[in-house]
């Protein structure tokens, strides 16, 4: 007996020696980072800590409708894919995430609420929004403490255009009343999330966290502040999200999941860039795989959608975001460089969730069959449907840039011409509503550098921007006519500081009364077009005649069953006289309008409108 007592402790001291010797279980990663009840979406959650593998996993308290039904391993130890049921009478609450290996054991609570009363239903933006586009970091620094963080690499320097200059999320809501008074209804900001490269951070376009808002520009909780008070204006809040790619200084990059979760290559390979690819007949397999699978940059990973589980971890990263932060859009970075069919699937997941939502992707080209091809419900002869709701139309915008430098006598096809040829191909889309308009953004030349300082054409662009069809989008400070500080230099000089943004600015445009000259001129013409706009829904919702002209002009009616918006675009250097008896198919039976601009009566007779300049009548029909 002596000895088998003895047996039996030797026994347990060698089983306590080897548990003490194998290190505690740490948590490090649970995403999405909260769930809740009575959602479409599965849960599946991504949990990631040495050694997790080795761990089973159980939700308590059982009983309460939230179970584990299915554990995966991946091809890293440090991760666990847990499948999780949520029934939709499960109890909201804080639940136990129970990881057990032998006498080892470690809990992780885990919350899961209730949902928001009318959260599936809720509204995106339409045509009925005009839409701004800010850098978040060259807009305005409302809290200089957070300018440097320990846990992030780029430090402030504003003296370099590429480098990060300090703009925050505060410093957006501090000066959300500019952007609503300007006329605004939509804000898309460029990403806010954390991206923690060691220089050229401030675009956010490497994503080093997807469910973490960088530190430079605020918290999760002053994120959601911020949504707050966008809709206390009725602004809406369009997020930048980037699946294509992220960051190598993301936390995973160094591990990840997957041997497949992004794309490797023998040696540093960039995309082509040619996604027409996607849709060419006579494209070479190893063209399209480069398309999709080649990298932007050294320091942006391209992410393989076509690994299951990374596409369900960013259908629910998209979800997550909406109902924790009350968004109302998405907008797609380059998104013809995703896998097509994976990202077909993400955007229907998205819109099951929220039947309602908008989603618009980011598709570069110039040509418009390939444009069209990306918008779902196009009817694509390989029958392939995006399911992406809204595309951004870059046709448009090549077409405006071109005509302003081409205020001279043009040739054929060039000055208005070319507005009119793209408007003229609108039959090929297959949803007018969802397109997004615009002049410049981010990535492209300012406007005011394109229209070389000259109001007049500033102020063409902003006639056409709030009058033609689609959802009108213009970037920060082209209300004021910026322009890049040197155009040699590329993207950093044209996303210039907005003055006023940081204490010790000698100038802060944000106060109307410091608007001076040809700013003040640009701005109240582009302020009052944008206001007026909000409530016509003929703009919004109405069709579209036009009339080709070859003396550098365009008119073209905007018109439903009761009203009817004329604007006659004059880009050339002389005066020109409105030729009415061209448009008797329309004006037939209504004799006077108003001008939108002056309020004046405009008889249809006789009205001559001056170079460089446009006019905007509506009509009760």
């Amino acid at each position: 007996m002596k000895r088998f007592f003895s047996l039996a402790v030797l026994v347990l001291a060698v089983t306590l020696s080897a548990t003490a010797a194998q290190p505690r279980l740490k948590i490090k990663h649970v995403e999405p980072l909260s769930w809740w009840v009575g959602m479409t979406t599965p849960l599946q959650l991504m949990i990631n800590g040495e050694g997790v593998s080795e761990y089973d996993v159980q939700i308590l308290p059982a009983g309460q409708g939230v179970e584990v039904t299915a554990v995966h391993k991946a091809d890293s130890p440090n991760y666990l894919f847990v499948d999780v049921k949520i029934e939709d009478d499960a109890k909201a609450g804080v639940y136990t995430l129970r990881f057990k290996s032998g006498n080892r054991r470690v809990d992780y609570n885990y919350t899961i609420a209730e949902r928001e009363e009318g959260s599936r239903e809720r509204r995106s933006f339409t045509t009925a929004d005009f839409v701004y586009l800010i850098m978040p970091d060259r807009f305005a620094n409302g809290d200089a403490s957070n300018d440097n963080t320990k846990d992030t690499a780029e430090k402030v320097d504003r003296s370099q255009p590429g480098r990060r200059h300090g703009g925050d999320i505060q410093g957006v809501i501090d000066h959300l009343d500019y952007i609503a008074d300007l006329g605004a209804t939509a804000i898309w900001s460029t990403p806010m999330l954390l991206d923690d490269e060691n220089g050229a951070s401030y675009h956010g376009y490497s994503c080093s966290d997807y469910y973490r808002i960088d530190p430079r520009y605020g918290t999760n909780e002053l994120f959601c502040t911020y949504v707050e008070e966008c809709h206390k204006r009725d602004l809406k809040v369009i997020m930048d999200i980037v699946p294509n790619h992220s960051s190598t200084s993301h936390w995973w990059y160094s591990d990840q999941p997957f041997e497949d979760w992004t794309h490797k290559w023998d040696s540093y390979t960039q995309s082509n860039w040619t996604f027409s690819t996607n849709m060419d007949f006579n494209a070479s397999k190893s063209d399209l795989y480069q398309m999709e699978s080649g990298w932007f940059d050294r320091s942006m990973a391209d992410m393989n959608l076509d690994n299951e589980f990374l596409l369900n971890y960013f259908k629910q990263w998209a979800v997550w975001w909406i109902e924790y932060s009350g968004l109302d859009g998405f907008r797609v970075d380059t998104y013809p460089y995703n896998e097509k069919m994976p990202m077909s699937r993400w955007c229907e997941a998205v819109m099951a969730e929220y039947p309602n939502f908008n989603i618009v992707g980011e598709v570069w080209t110039s040509s418009i069959p390939q444009l069209a091809y990306w918008q779902g419900g196009n009817a694509n002869k390989d029958g392939f449907d995006s399911h992406l709701k809204s595309i951004m139309d870059f046709p448009l915008h090549d077409a405006i840039r071109s005509a302003m430098t081409e205020s001279g006598n043009c040739g054929w096809g060039q000055g208005m011409t070319r507005v009119y040829d793209v408007v003229s191909h609108d039959f090929v889309y297959h949803d007018l509503q969802n397109m997004m308009i615009m002049a410049a953004n981010h990535d492209t030349d300012r406007i005011g550098d394109v229209c070389e300082g000259d109001a007049r054409r500033m102020k063409i662009v902003a006639t056409l921007l709030c009058t033609m069809r689609g959802m009108p989008q213009m970037l920060y400070g082209d209300e004021l006519m910026f322009r890049s500080t040197d155009r040699s230099k590329g993207h950093p000089t044209l996303r210039v500081d907005f003055p006023g943004g940081w204490e010790g600015d000698p100038v802060n445009l944000f106060d109307r009364s410091q608007h001076t000259g040809a700013q003040r001129e640009v701005f109240d013409y582009t302020r009052q077009l944008m206001n007026w706009r909000k409530s016509k829904e003929v703009i919004h919702t109405g069709r579209t005649l036009h009339f080709i002209d070859r003396d550098n002009t365009y008119a073209f009616f905007r018109y439903n069953d009761t009203e009817a918006v004329f604007v006659y675009i004059n880009n050339s250097e002389h005066t020109r006289e409105i030729p009415w008896q061209r448009y008797s198919e329309i004006t037939e039976g209504i004799a006077t309008g108003r001008d939108v601009i002056t309020g004046e009566v405009v008889e249809m007779s006789g009205r001559r409108v001056a170079p460089m300049s446009a006019l905007v009548v509506e009509f009760r029909r």
